[in-house]
């Protein structure tokens, strides 16, 4: 049986990791080398991301795996880096960043939300790179816009290219033909030549000290999809970390005045794909819950709490997960309680209360974006698949398989390095095949936990 060792670079807005991977015909694991912090550095004039860092631990991470026959980056998206000359201009800015409100007046000055959407398939979420740019000062000292994943790429092997999948986020591709809207780019005052070549997943750009470089789903979404172990037509797809990215995967795009209303998107997916999908706010809600109790000398332990919110018999307070309040960093029990009040809605009463809360809220977002989903493309869903670190929270995949009366199948929890190695190993020929063919793989050998509704797991 022929098997190769590769190498996945795993960036997310909260933590990055680099995984070790092995594949073969019927083998597909994968091993943590090294995990590192990541988040926003605050400056004077702003939030940013310490990039210099996050390539300092990503080669270190790469030197621990030791010898792989290449490496693929896959990493959030929507933000970018400016180069000059081959150097960054600055640190690249974070997308939670709030300059970004007088971008979206610029672009919606003169373009309509409707056209913007009917070009290029995008939800509106105020951080989407066409905003960002529109209010970038240091947009004409650049000679290159690359996104956070391609910058990484660009590092490791010195060829700027710009992944698809990433590409699909920033608001700038038409999302008919997957290339850059000229429009689009005027319009942000972006010149062509200040973009790198397209180039879609599996493709070959370039070496690493005699290591092959492959372009991935870049998008971690986009890589996350490829790992959901979907195998029938009729399955709903969540994504569920920081983020929760809810949809279905099409064939081709849906751009109906009624997506655009519902606010899904269009994104690139590997091989062609389109992921039809919103955007929740995920497991931040609780992180960040956490982070703040923390601060105040809270020492508890999470998996004990949600035992204890499993459990709790009192009234459960539902609030609006995706109400804009709850984007920032910050103290969320807080912002919660004051949604409650403004709401007339019974604020939780502790901390299990407060979770139990924060949990079922999640569900009713999660629920609610997958029966939209189903609605909108007339595509039957019998299942949700729930990949990411949201699938080891069985109170959340309970409570959500019991509000849409479907069994939610819990697993991989690390669906994004999955997908990133098998399109790897897609493309050094190891494997073959369709994406379904690559998620049978990932079923016959992960772990996947089967809630039915009413709280029946196996």
């Amino acid at each position: 049986m022929v098997e190769i060792d590769v190498a996945a670079v795993d960036l997310g807005a909260s933590s990055g990791r680099v995984v070790r991977g092995r594949v073969g015909p019927e083998t597909l694991a994968i091993e943590t080398v090294a995990r590192f912090p990541n988040g926003p550095v605050e400056r004077a004039d702003g939030l940013h991301w310490d990039l210099p860092a996050l390539l300092e631990h990503s080669l270190a991470g790469l030197r621990a795996a030791g010898p792989v026959a290449s490496i693929g980056v896959d990493a959030w998206a929507v933000d970018y880096g400016l180069l000059r000359r081959g150097e960054l201009v600055d640190l690249p800015w974070c997308y939670r960043d709030a300059r970004t409100a007088g971008g979206v007046e610029r672009v919606h000055a003169r373009i309509t939300a409707e056209d913007l959407y009917r070009r290029t398939g995008l939800q509106f979420l105020p951080f989407n790179t066409i905003y960002q740019l529109a209010a970038e000062p240091r947009l004409p000292d650049a000679d290159l816009m690359l996104l956070v994943p391609d910058l990484v790429t660009w590092s490791l092997t010195g060829r700027a290219v710009c992944e698809r999948t990433n590409a699909s986020t920033t608001g700038l591709l038409d999302v008919q033909t997957r290339e850059w809207d000229a429009g689009l780019l005027a319009l942000v005052g972006l010149d062509a030549a200040q973009l790198p070549e397209l180039v879609d997943p599996g493709t070959l750009v370039g070496g690493h000290h005699g290591t092959a470089v492959v372009t991935v789903g870049s998008h971690d979404t986009a890589s996350a999809v490829v790992g959901v172990p979907m195998t029938d037509g009729d399955a709903a797809y969540i994504s569920a970390g920081t983020w929760g990215l809810v949809g279905v995967e099409l064939d081709r795009p849906v751009v109906t005045e009624a997506a655009r209303a519902a606010n899904f998107t269009n994104e690139g997916g590997v091989d062609g794909r389109t992921r039809f999908l919103t955007n929740v706010m995920g497991t931040w809600l609780l992180s960040e819950t956490l982070r703040a109790w923390a601060t105040s000398g809270w020492s508890g332990d999470l998996t004990a709490l949600l035992g204890e919110a499993a459990a709790y018999d009192g009234e459960v307070t539902l609030f609006d997960v995706q109400d804009p309040r709850f984007l920032p960093p910050g103290d969320q029990a807080a912002r919660i309680a004051d949604w409650c009040r403004e709401h007339d809605a019974r604020v939780p009463d502790g901390r299990v209360a407060m979770v139990r809360s924060i949990v079922a809220s999640l569900a009713e977002g999660f629920a609610s974006a997958v029966e939209q989903a189903a609605t909108l493309t007339a595509h039957e869903v019998g299942r949700v698949h729930l990949v990411g670190g949201g699938a080891q929270n069985a109170l959340l995949c309970r409570l959500l398989a019991d509000r849409l009366g479907l069994p939610v199948l819990a697993g991989p929890v690390e669906a994004t390095a999955l997908g990133n190695v098998l399109v790897q190993a897609r493309a050094h020929g190891t494997l073959s095949g369709s994406l379904e063919e690559l998620r049978a793989l990932v079923a016959r050998t992960q772990r996947i936990v089967v809630h039915e509704p009413h709280g029946v797991a196996r």
